[in-house]
């Protein structure tokens, strides 16, 4: 009898390489978000300097990073929306222009009023900058291993900025001011700025001129009713966290505006299940890897800033150690961070999105409570080990929910999506320290409030990987 033999299995393909232009392109794409990422930490360690420079008040230092943290996290839906109807590269072109400029006048600020405008105009050039961003980074590089590459990348160089912004920080207001903080910001963003025109391509005809000058006549209406509510709502809600982030959330300001955000964000949601071409898709925000996905990213991104907070005041307050060894533990964990970038992908590529962001929940919760081994007395070796193999599962998650968020998504719909995943990371980034870190400097001393916050961020972070796990399996 004779024996049949199956045909040789065909090798796979190799994987699509990168060319010239599409690096250059990246690296331009990345090197904005690395700025705006640089920018929510870079300025942390300067506060008491500057503060006293230009006459700002312990009660009004805040608004430093409110300022910026404001419009940057309340302007990303509408920016997003903006860029998918009327050209996402003129937006992040016009958003990196006005970044520079607000640097520039945050650099050579003459009073508290000049420098709060500069921080404020960074902050709108950043909304425009991140949504835009990333929806030109998603359709540039189809789904598979050209975009897991391209994120792991993007997500490696923001987990960077925000790690090298608080060691920088600190060298630069040592050695050459406060003012060298945004002055570098403008220098790097003057020098990606020339280079991106050349590089990006505009993503939307509906920004284009008929042959008479004309507006095409099919260009869409934005929704204006969704953009108010929900910029506002987003606005409100981030004062009232950053705010109780200072003062607690007993003050009237803080509770009128956190009702006044989340009245405005419930009318955001009756607006646009009745307008007829809504800011927000409703069906796109039922969709389990939506939904989930999102919910994988704001946890991870609160959770983790949280850990840096408590651990900063740890290693300084509690151990003794100076601002020079208490950066070396965070550049560690840079380090290893750009390290993970380089395996991400080849992770989510074996495993797939969905379980890579349920299994760097779950990594990330354990290594965070290993935490809880610290000491009153010492612990630096164990917070640098565990934060250190923490923040490369933290970057595992930052890659794999916004894979989880966009695979899927029509490409006139990528500024919507990536508009999410961006609003996810920057109320994550803002609410994260108002939430959990406020925790560990009010009562009881603060090695006991280190220890609680780690433990009630390590049970939230684990929660989250179950809720995760269980909404991504039904949605197969």
């Amino acid at each position: 009898m004779a024996t049949v033999t199956s045909p040789p299995t065909a090798p796979a393909p190799p994987a699509p390489a990168l060319t010239g232009r599409s690096r250059r392109l990246l690296f331009v794409l990345c090197a904005a978000q690395f700025i705006v990422a640089l920018d929510f930490s870079v300025l942390n360690v300067a506060l008491p300097v500057l503060g006293a420079d230009l006459g700002l008040d312990r009660s009004a230092l805040q608004w430093a990073v409110t300022a910026f943290a404001l419009p940057s996290g309340g302007f990303l839906l509408l920016f997003g929306r903006i860029g998918d109807l009327y050209g996402r590269k003129r937006l992040f072109l016009g958003g990196l222009g006005l970044f520079a400029a607000a640097s520039v006048l945050a650099t050579v600020a003459w009073d508290p009023a000049s420098f709060l405008a500069g921080r404020a105009l960074q902050g709108v050039g950043a909304a425009a900058i991140v949504p835009t961003g990333m929806s030109l980074l998603t359709t540039s590089f189809p789904e598979g291993p050209l975009r897991d590459r391209a994120l792991g990348v993007s997500g490696t160089l923001m987990s960077l900025g925000f790690t090298i912004g608080m060691v920088l920080g600190g060298v630069m207001t040592d050695t050459l001011g406060w003012r060298s903080t945004m002055g570098l910001l403008a220098v790097f963003a003057l020098i990606v700025l020339p280079l991106a025109p050349g590089l990006l391509t505009e993503s939307s005809p509906h920004g284009l001129k008929g042959t008479e000058g004309a507006p095409v006549p099919d260009r869409p209406r934005l929704d204006i009713p969704g953009a108010v509510t929900v910029t506002g709502g987003l606005l409100a809600l981030i004062y009232a966290l950053t705010t109780a982030a200072e003062r607690g959330f007993g003050g009237t300001d803080v509770l009128v505006s956190l009702a006044g955000g989340l009245l405005l964000l419930t009318a955001f949601v009756i607006v646009e299940s009745r307008h007829p071409a809504p800011l927000v898709s409703l069906p796109m925000l039922r969709r389990r890897t939506v939904a989930f996905g999102n919910l994988g990213g704001l946890v991870t991104f609160s959770t983790m800033s949280t850990i840096v907070f408590v651990l900063t005041l740890y290693l300084q307050s509690t151990l003794g150690l100076s601002a020079f060894a208490t950066g070396v533990v965070f550049g560690i964990q840079g380090v290893f961070s750009v390290l993970a970038g380089t395996f991400a992908p080849k992770v989510v590529g074996r495993l797939g999105a969905r379980r890579t962001l349920v299994v760097s929940l779950a990594g990330q919760a354990v290594l965070t409570a290993a935490l809880l081994g610290i000491g009153e007395r010492s612990g630096a070796v164990v917070a640098t080990v565990a934060v250190t193999l923490a923040s490369m599962f933290h970057l595992g998650a930052i890659i794999s929910y916004g894979l989880t968020v966009t695979s899927g998504v029509r490409d006139e719909e990528q500024g919507l999506a990536t508009g999410l995943v961006t609003t996810t990371q920057q109320v994550g980034l803002t609410v994260g320290i108002p939430m959990l870190g406020v925790l560990a400097t009010t009562g009881g001393g603060l090695y006991e409030g280190v220890r609680t916050v780690v433990a009630l961020d390590a049970a939230i972070v684990l929660g989250a990987a179950v809720l995760v796990a269980l909404g991504l399996r039904r949605s197969r």
